[in-house]
């Protein structure tokens, strides 16, 4: 397993590679530190891919969740800084992105890192940069990965921990995904509406009749649409803003218990975001994309990927497609009674996959922790608020 994981990350590339094909994307040309690896060989063994893990008692092992937008708040970084290849990590995205994302992170301001184009790119690196805390802390963590999935942006850089991609062409891949949904984000006034509702709650219907209530105002195509489904009885509609906010209002007919606007800049996972699709699709092509060497889960269909094809197609599809979290969950965490479960660990600001967790999995949460991006010296703690 630690070969497996050694080689994923000695693919964390952080010299931009040139641009193979004839994409208008171009990707950042080299320049970037050439850092040592991440991860080191604890064995010499040559392993296949899962013979370690099959070895290993599930106790032992451990899994991977990278957060997505939503979670940003300024100051995450702070508590990584002093971690060996941190500031490196944060001077190579300044080459890719062309400003200063560790300033921007540290002190934003907020509506300045809420934007879409800002808070992708903040979190991606925040949480690889989470992973380098990790593994300073707890190296067997890393060592005895077996699986990592990632909410939305978060894909990406589960993607580049498992050495599908190198950290500076996905860096650039998320970067010019994010510049597309804001584009697209601000031709439609558009939004996101978490909602926590009851075992009779009708998500569909209350979708169909913010629709049909946004024909009334002249909307054409109106849209409102589960587009996160987070655990049993909660889920993220998005839409027109007209749409979220006749939910809002009628939420009672609809047996929802709580309803609050998420800080995103559009409709995310909707055909709204369908402007986005050919500059992203673009830049995958100019990826060296590879098949995983951890199980990485894809937000579309819960699955893990199998090849790197497929990859570069779902990361595609993800932008208008429902992220399916609560289906991955159960992918993940699935196993026969009497089965330990194995270590979680979420990596990135906030604790918002662990507070899912819980509610999809109480079991599995009990072995949750995650690592803190905002204090300076704390180390991964278990969550026992969420």
């Amino acid at each position: 397993m630690s070969v497996r994981l050694a080689r994923a990350v000695r693919s964390w590339d952080w010299a931009a590679g040139c641009c193979r094909g004839a994409s208008d994307y171009r990707l950042p040309p080299p320049g970037a530190v050439d850092v040592a690896e991440l991860l080191r060989d604890a064995t010499t063994a040559e392993e296949g891919p899962w013979e370690a893990a099959a070895r290993r008692p599930p106790g032992q092992c451990s899994v991977l969740l990278f957060p997505g937008q939503g979670s940003q708040v300024v100051g995450m970084g702070r508590g990584l800084l002093h971690y060996p290849r941190v500031r490196e990590l944060y001077a190579a995205a300044r080459r890719v992105l062309g400003y200063d994302l560790l300033e921007l992170s540290l002190h934003g301001p907020q509506e300045a890192l809420d934007r879409t184009a800002h808070c992708q790119p903040a979190i991606f690196v925040a949480s690889l940069a989470a992973v380098e805390k990790l593994h300073h802390l707890q190296p067997a963590v890393i060592e005895n990965c077996v699986a990592a999935a990632g909410f939305s942006v978060g894909e990406f850089a589960a993607l580049v921990f498992a050495g599908a991609m190198d950290f500076s062409e996905g860096l650039y891949a998320v970067k010019i995904r994010a510049e597309a949904m804001q584009e697209a984000s601000e031709a439609v006034p558009s939004g996101m509406l978490s909602v926590l509702g009851r075992p009779q709650s009708k998500f569909t219907f209350a979708c169909l009749e913010a629709r049909e209530h946004c024909k009334t105002l002249g909307i054409e195509n109106p849209v409102c649409e589960v587009a996160n489904y987070l655990f049993p009885d909660c889920r993220v509609i998005s839409g027109h803003l007209e749409a979220l906010q006749f939910l809002q209002k009628n939420s009672s007919k609809y047996h929802f218990r709580r309803t609050k606007m998420l800080p995103v800049s559009g409709a995310f996972h909707t055909r709204l975001m369908e402007p986005a699709l050919e500059p992203l699709a673009q830049v995958l092509e100019a990826v060296d994309i590879r098949k995983p060497l951890v199980s990485v889960h894809a937000n579309v269909d819960g699955n893990r990927y199998m090849h790197p094809r497929h990859i570069q197609k779902l990361l595609v599809q993800q932008v208008v497609s429902p992220v399916k979290w609560e289906q991955t969950m159960h992918t993940l965490y699935e196993r026969k009674k009497g089965t330990e479960f194995p270590k979680t660990f979420e990596v990135g600001p906030g604790k918002q996959l662990g507070a899912i967790l819980k509610n999809c999995n109480l079991q599995a949460w009990k072995s949750y922790s995650n690592v803190e991006v905002l204090a300076a010296d704390e180390a991964p703690e278990s969550d026992q608020d969420s």
